[in-house]
């Protein structure tokens, strides 16, 4: 029987059905990503160890830098449109759509509600920059930052109400049913590790003229309840 001879040639893969995907892949997270904007404070938290994470499907928080700046942030693009418009109806401050959405974009802010329309026009590195020495303001004669809070709870509770029954729609059969009490506003202290304690107690007191008791502090990546 003859003998039959293949040719010694080397194997050869196309590789064009892989790059395809890969530039797929690239163009979709692209497209798909929130890029975050920087932080406008820096804060240095000490560590310690939790019982349990935060949810933050509904976070309200506060944060207080060494210098005692008061920061604010709520999470939920509806909510934070919602309460700024709340804000600059108080206190009769104009402010541009451009400024509604910069407020809804960024992370927190840290002025005077005086002071938001110039705030709210600068990068991230102006903010991080910006002459202020209190924050927010949270004295006895002038809480800007109770009406922050206040508003956003009321708001987040709306929020939270809704996301739960959005997201319990789709629960299919067999899964772990949703936990109301995760989709209520969680209320978080952030504070630096050397800030002034006047600062902080000023927030801690802001929490509690609105009966708000069930407040967290980060230390770290936990938390801990405060004990009232």
């Amino acid at each position: 029987m003859a003998e039959i001879k293949t040719s010694k040639g080397s194997p050869s893969i196309d590789m064009t059905p892989m790059v395809d995907l890969a530039f797929l892949l690239v163009t979709f997270f692209m497209l798909a990503a929130t890029f975050r904007t920087d932080e406008p404070v820096d804060v240095s938290i000490p560590s310690s160890i939790g019982e349990k994470d935060i949810p933050e499907k509904t976070l309200i928080l506060v944060t207080v830098d060494k210098g005692g700046r008061i920061f604010f942030s709520c999470t939920g693009e509806e909510v934070r449109r919602k309460v700024l418009t709340q804000m600059a109806a108080k206190y009769k401050v104009p402010l541009s759509e451009d400024n509604m959405k910069e407020f809804v974009r960024i992370t927190s802010i840290g002025c005077s509600m005086n002071q938001l329309p110039q705030y709210l026009s600068l990068d991230g590195a102006g903010r991080k920059a910006f002459p202020t020495e209190v924050g927010i303001p949270s004295d006895s004669l002038h809480n800007e930052l109770k009406d922050w809070i206040n508003f956003a709870n009321r708001e987040m509770l709306d929020y939270g109400k809704k996301m739960f029954e959005e997201e319990s729609s789709k629960q299919g059969k067999g899964q772990e049913p949703l936990k109301a009490e995760d989709y209520k506003p969680k209320f978080v202290l952030k504070a630096a590790m050397d800030a002034e304690y006047v600062r902080v107690k000023s927030a801690i007191e802001t929490f509690r003229d609105l009966n708000l008791n069930n407040l967290n502090f980060i230390t770290s990546q936990e938390a801990s309840a405060v004990v009232k």
